[in-house]
């Protein structure tokens, strides 16, 4: 595959994963009180499919360098979890708002830097990421320290944080990857050093 497609198949799976992770983030708050086994089933698929496209996002050669930077080591973090979830479903029930306070708190984080690495990249609607990645991370944090005893409500929460982090790649994915029509890989002859 060249490396403008493997670009554009990066960029689409982002923004497609992205509405997903948005709708499933809309049904949450809209149906709290869905089935764990099905939505862990959904959310462990949903995971695997993204730790993919992150790692194929990494292998890519965007301009800026930005919305892939971290996704080789993150991708394989959320395959890795996604298949836990699914094969391990009773066990994870129990640690589930932990395991995505975690993981969107981590992501919100990358962003955050990302964002900042924007801005010194010139790009103008750096603040926009930050200012998303900021709010994410709080929601992240809140399912970590669990605020709320009724799982109802926690399930809500978590239905707002995977709103955001949606909202949040949506926007990575907008404005920071890049795709120019005769854009060319990189090469380095490692012979000539």
């Amino acid at each position: 595959m060249d490396a403008l497609k493997q670009l554009k198949l990066a960029k689409n799976g982002y923004i497609i994963m992205s509405v997903l992770f948005m709708v499933l983030g809309a049904c949450l708050i809209i149906w709290p009180d869905c089935s764990m086994a099905v939505f862990c089933t959904a959310v462990g698929i949903m995971l695997i499919v993204y730790g993919l496209i992150k790692i194929l996002g990494y292998f890519s050669r965007d301009i800026y360098c930005l919305a892939f930077q971290f996704d080789l080591a993150f991708g394989v973090l959320l395959a890795a979890v996604g298949i836990i979830i699914i094969v391990r479903r009773n066990v994870v029930v129990n640690l589930i708002f932990g395991i995505f306070g975690l993981l969107i708190l981590a992501d919100a984080l990358f962003k955050i830097q990302m964002s900042i690495d924007a801005k010194k990249f010139g790009l103008n609607l750096w603040w926009r990421i930050l200012l998303v990645a900021i709010l994410t991370g709080v929601l992240g944090f809140l399912l970590l320290i669990r605020p709320f005893e009724a799982a109802e409500v926690m399930m809500i929460l978590v239905g707002v944080s995977v709103l955001f982090e949606g909202i949040l790649n949506l926007c990575v994915a907008i404005y920071t990857v890049k795709i120019i029509k005769n854009q060319k890989q990189d090469i380095i002859d490692m012979d000539e050093y």
